[in-house]
């Protein structure tokens, strides 16, 4: 089985917020485990295009839709292939057809495309994005507890994709060096006590917290992230009342 990945470095020096500096003494212990896929199994499903495009990043972004909606109770939005083409022409330059304009993107980009535009264009559109500490399974369980998300740009080792997965229940563990030319982009959508439930290519799997501190993190090319909707933001603030400094991250992210 053959899969496409498509995930660019993003622009260096490009500011961003980092969800350390707004978790509160406050915050609850995360449960030991937990996942968002049940009420979003159709979306999660779909691997929208990326076996035949570099558009791994606008799978990603489809694929977190799915979830934020299905898990506010609402049937989950699943994106139509016209759709995912429309939002890698915006966001990345392709013009369908045209293969020397399928050059993948960069998850930073897309972000802030998503928070000023929506995904589809005028719709879902998130509140703020900020990075999370791949090294420390404390922030990145908190994350995902609370905001019921992560985002992750990894360069993968060779023998994650050699072969790709080829169905669900895989484990990505430390399997020597991150390889700059297989960018990736993928989403989180849960943990259990090994690591973290993710999902790519339309399958569910884990990446252990071994090799979260070792492809998740800067020294490894990688980056995380978690995102946050209004919806995600009122359930997480349900959770957990004084666990975080949203006032705080609101003002911070305006003056960016």
């Amino acid at each position: 089985m053959q899969f496409r990945l498509g995930r660019n470095r993003p622009p260096a020096g490009r500011k961003k917020l980092h969800l350390r500096n707004y978790m509160m003494a406050e915050l609850p212990t995360p449960p030991p485990s937990c996942s968002y896929v049940p009420r979003a199994t159709g979306p999660l499903s779909q691997v929208y295009l990326n076996d035949q495009l570099g558009d791994c990043v606008i799978a990603c972004m489809a694929h977190l839709v799915g979830l934020f909606t299905g898990n506010a109770g609402a049937p989950p939005v699943q994106f139509t292939p016209a759709q995912i083409t429309a939002l890698y022409s915006a966001i990345g330059g392709y013009v369908p057809g045209d293969e020397s304009t399928d050059n993948g993107c960069d998850e930073q980009s897309a972000l802030a495309y998503w928070q000023a535009t929506g995904a589809p264009s005028g719709t879902n559109k998130i509140a703020a994005w900020v990075a999370v500490d791949g090294t420390k399974p404390a922030e990145y369980r908190a994350a995902m507890w609370l905001f019921e998300n992560l985002v992750f740009g990894v360069e993968l080792p060779d023998d994650w994709i050699s072969p790709f997965p080829s169905s669900p229940g895989f484990v990505w563990d430390v399997a020597g060096d991150p390889d700059p030319d297989n960018g990736h982009c993928f989403c989180g959508v849960g943990y259990t006590e090994s690591g973290v439930q993710i999902d790519t290519w339309g399958m569910v799997g884990t990446v252990t917290d071994a090799a979260m501190q070792r492809y998740a993190a800067a020294p490894g090319g990688g980056e995380l992230y978690t995102v946050l909707s209004p919806e995600i933001i009122a359930r997480a603030t349900a959770k957990a009342t004084n666990g975080y400094d949203w006032e705080q991250l609101q003002a911070d992210f305006a003056a960016l």
